[in-house]
């Protein structure tokens, strides 16, 4: 005697359905966003640095530097660019590598999830926290040094695009960083220095023009320098303009050079990203 045994008829549901790539992207951004945020060290570090460098400098520099613009307000633009700066170029330099030491990338590159996932998942993050560290810098910048907020829309386009350019062209110069650290404990030393550099010579700490000419034209060839430069095109009167380098705030030449370093960083992280470390092969 024999027994037939009828397949199982399929059942589709809601739950069994597979994730579109939005759904994919949002979920790897939360989950992304929450490991940040459970890291106490990332968030005071990251939050807290800018907040505490305005406190400092503010408490220092008490005096206008031409034009009718006070130093705090001047170091405030700074302070904006060099707090996304941090978020994304430090940030991913620096994390990359641990996760890369620690065999989660390599996993990550195991799985069926589509790779794009992953770094759809780091702008994500880098974008929410982006967001929340310069609501906060502008709310104590508004609250304590009567920094006046952009009165037109055009002045909050501008600050939209060059934001948005910038974060993109340090996350991309984050991650590609992030190969040159052979080990996790490297990725501090590698990038830090970098960032630390380009914020003294950029004009977040000193006025930009104030510098030496040839320090100027070093920190001209990094975004963090036409990023400092387009904020204060929309937080600085328009006639400050005139005190800059180029003798006006340059905003299509910002938007050409950020855009610029977003294409340089892509092709860089398409050529150069590794899933595995080197002794992994």
């Amino acid at each position: 005697m024999t027994t037939t045994t009828k397949p199982a008829t399929p059942v589709t549901t809601t739950r069994g359905r597979r994730p579109g790539a939005a759904a994919l992207a949002l979920r790897q951004g939360r989950l992304e966003t929450t490991q940040f945020l459970r890291s106490r060290e990332s968030v005071v570090f990251t939050m807290g640095f800018p907040i505490i460098m305005i406190l400092i400098f503010a408490s220092i520099f008490d005096g206008t530097i031409g034009g009718g613009v006070k130093f705090t307000q001047y170091f405030i633009t700074g302070m904006i660019a060099t707090g996304l700066m941090t978020v994304s170029f430090q940030n991913l330099g620096i994390w990359i590598p641990v996760e890369r030491d620690r065999g989660v990338l390599k996993r990550y590159w195991g799985t069926p999830m589509p790779k794009w996932v992953w770094f759809a998942g780091k702008v994500i993050m880098v974008v929410v926290i982006g967001i929340a560290e310069t609501a906060l810098l502008l709310a104590v910048a508004v609250a304590l040094f009567d920094l006046d907020l952009p009165g037109t829309a055009e002045k909050w386009f501008t600050f939209g695009w060059v934001a948005v350019l910038g974060v993109t062209a340090c996350t991309l110069g984050g991650i590609a960083i992030s190969s040159i650290a052979r080990s996790a404990r490297s990725g501090s030393a590698v990038v830090t220095p970098v960032a630390l550099v380009l914020q003294f010579i950029s004009g977040v700490f000193f006025v930009f023009t104030d510098l030496p000419t040839w320090m100027q034209q070093v920190a001209a060839l990094f975004p963090l320098k036409w990023m400092c430069q387009g904020l204060r095109a929309v937080f600085l009167p328009e006639s400050f303009g005139a005190q800059e380098p180029g003798g006006s705030f340059e905003l299509g030449r910002v938007a050409l050079v950020l855009a610029l370093w977003c294409v340089i960083g892509l092709v860089v992280c398409l050529t150069t990203f590794r899933w595995t470390t080197k002794r992994d092969g």
